[in-house]
């Protein structure tokens, strides 16, 4: 598996409506991806602005997948100037241990 973990800082007053621009994206990720297996949207507990994706992927060829998916495409073009840090796209990828990639599903 080939994990994703993305921090966002959200401009202010600009939350409500990037959140729901993420979730169409993560749902269509989820949803329209076979190759996506998580795709997480997590509030920061001590930042109201800052959210964090946890995606999780069968491999880093299906991440490159997702980077061209018009969904992705979307919510990038959508939400460009309502970030306060680093493009949608500076995540780090790890692999996971634990679980092991056999007891994902």
């Amino acid at each position: 598996m080939y994990v994703i973990i993305v921090p966002l800082q959200i401009k202010e007053g600009h939350k409500e409506e990037f959140v729901q621009a993420l979730l169409e994206d993560a749902k269509a990720s989820v949803e329209n991806e076979p190759g996506c297996s998580r795709f997480d949207v997590i509030q920061d507990a001590g930042e109201a602005n800052r959210v964090w994706l946890y995606e999780v992927y069968d491999d880093e060829t299906a991440f490159e997948a997702h980077l061209q998916t018009p969904h992705l495409k979307k919510l990038q073009e959508t939400t460009k100037g309502w970030r306060d840090e680093g493009p949608l796209g500076a995540a780090r990828g790890s692999y996971n241990i634990w679980p092991t990639d056999s007891q994902w599903k």
